[in-house]
């Protein structure tokens, strides 16, 4: 799906258009949280994970479900954030305390796929 820093926003609109969609649409919250982890793994994809992601997005009666992958076979790590040279650090902790579950399985090819299961 992406490549490049204007793909993050395309997947951000991707992820409120698919909340938009389902019915019943969830309230305010759960979609600006799909939104907002949408765009963080993507930034991550392309920051760490080897310039280029694909996007999956699925719900179920409780939950919606976010799979990205990308060309990189090494998983998240958390770091200290960076307050002053902007460098990052706040994204991958986020992702993990919005999240119900977090997975990270290899593939496709010597990549890998986070799978992100957010409460509807």
């Amino acid at each position: 799906m992406g490549d490049g820093p204007g793909d993050i926003a395309h997947a951000r609109e991707a992820a409120r258009a698919f909340a938009d969609g389902l019915d019943p649409a969830p309230t305010p919250e759960p979609a600006e949280t799909l939104a907002l982890v949408v765009s963080e793994l993507a930034t991550n994809a392309l920051r760490h994970g080897g310039g280029h992601y694909t996007l999956e997005l699925a719900a179920g009666t409780d939950a919606v479900h976010i799979a990205v992958s990308d060309l990189n076979p090494a998983h998240p790590r958390p770091r200290t954030p960076d307050l002053v040279g902007g460098t990052g650090g706040f994204g991958w902790p986020m992702v993990r305390h919005l999240a119900d579950t977090v997975a990270i399985t290899p593939g496709p090819g010597q990549g890998k796929t986070i799978h992100i299961r957010l409460p509807r």
